[in-house]
């Protein structure tokens, strides 16, 4: 069994040798593993451990947004080659006892309404997360990598950062290559790697709680070894991780890997997949008996509608989903933490022009009271 060990103490930059927070195939890698042998990787929480159980908002403007993503890797899988299928099964995911949700001004699906900082520590025990910041609310665990990738081909490095600066100059959200707070600090790596934020073509940060143990994740490969990393993983999350934070926590991931050989190019497979046979956390919170949903359709709060827009029937739904929460005594940056961590969006229609539907479902057994 191969492992890669760090100091949680200290941050990435301290510890460069373990990891990476950007994207470049000529990051090095740290362990080389074979098909079918057992690789644990050590990950620190997604800010890098800037925050800690002490922390408070105040420590929100020092925070070195570069630094996001530490991630612990590469591993070198032999015998994977370009054009191969590289699948992932998750055998542990292995939460650390403190983890933190925030609501950080800039960030988020409703940026523009949520501009005051919010900070939530969680206690993770016996399989559930805690809070005195959301006091009555329990949120069951069911651990997972927020980010897990191959690294790019220099073909993909340079059409990926053409297209999203692009996407820049049309006044989209995107962020470029910058050496700040980059992991490794110089180089190539440095100067041109992607940043962690997007998933793209070769995984990375989607953010998918079914990726929990028992999972297998499919990425296409593009270099020779495939050079695959993982952090940022998660206690807890809901479908969508709308206020830009799930339960963040640092955790022990436990991988094996399975090469298939050309299946990537065979079939054209260039974005990734996953798969399991069993349910990702107890049925009982995939499917919840006891629930309560709240609907959004594509339509202004001045009556206007903007048909067939899913993200505009996303935000309200959520935004209906604060209310009702609201409504139960919770303040509305403890209502948006409650939708990112526990309230799963669902796209419940895309036929019935013009009013597509989202549902924002919350189970009822997280609200102890």
């Amino acid at each position: 069994m191969k492992s890669i060990s760090i100091d949680r103490s200290k941050s990435l930059s301290e510890q460069p040798e373990k990891g990476h927070n950007r994207w470049h195939p000529d990051i090095p890698p740290v362990v080389e593993a074979d098909e079918g042998e057992e690789v644990v990787l050590e990950t620190i929480d997604a800010l890098d451990g800037q925050l800690n159980a002490s922390s408070t908002v105040e420590d929100f403007g020092s925070l070195d947004t570069g630094a996001v993503h530490p991630l612990t890797g590469p591993v070198l899988v032999k015998d994977a080659q370009p054009g191969d299928l590289l699948e992932i099964e998750f055998l542990d995911v292995v939460p650390q006892p403190w983890a933190f949700s925030s609501i950080i001004p800039g960030l988020g699906f409703l940026r523009d309404i949520y501009t005051d900082p919010f900070m939530v520590h969680w206690n993770i025990a016996d399989g559930w997360a805690t809070s005195e910041q959301i006091p009555g609310v329990r949120v069951p665990g069911a651990s997972f990598m927020g980010v897990s990738g191959v690294a790019p081909s220099h073909e993909q490095l340079k059409h990926w950062t053409d297209r999203e600066n692009v996407l820049i100059g049309k006044g989209g959200m995107a962020l470029p290559p910058d050496a700040g707070g980059a992991v490794p600090a110089q180089g190539a790596a440095a100067a041109d790697g992607l940043r962690t934020l997007p998933p793209r073509e070769n995984g990375g940060n989607f953010d998918v709680k079914q990726l929990s143990r028992g999972s297998k994740l499919l990425l296409p490969v593009a270099v020779e070894g495939a050079l695959f990393s993982t952090g940022d993983a998660h206690f807890a999350q809901g479908d969508g991780e709308v206020c830009v934070t799930a339960v963040e926590m640092g955790a022990t991931v436990s991988v094996r890997f399975k090469v298939h050989k050309g299946e990537a190019s065979r079939h054209n497979i260039r974005w990734p997949r996953f798969s399991r046979e069993d349910y990702f956390i107890d049925p009982q919170w995939a499917a919840p008996r006891n629930f309560i949903a709240t609907m959004g359709m594509p339509v202004t709060d001045d009556g206007v509608n903007d048909g067939e827009n899913l993200t505009l029937a996303c935000r309200n739904a959520l935004i209906n989903m604060i209310d009702l929460l609201q409504e139960r005594g919770f303040t509305r940056e403890q209502a948006y933490v409650i939708c990112s961590v526990a309230v799963d969006l669902k796209i419940s229609n895309v036929v019935d022009v013009p009013n597509y539907v989202v549902s924002a479902c919350l189970p009822l057994g997280i609200l102890e009271g």
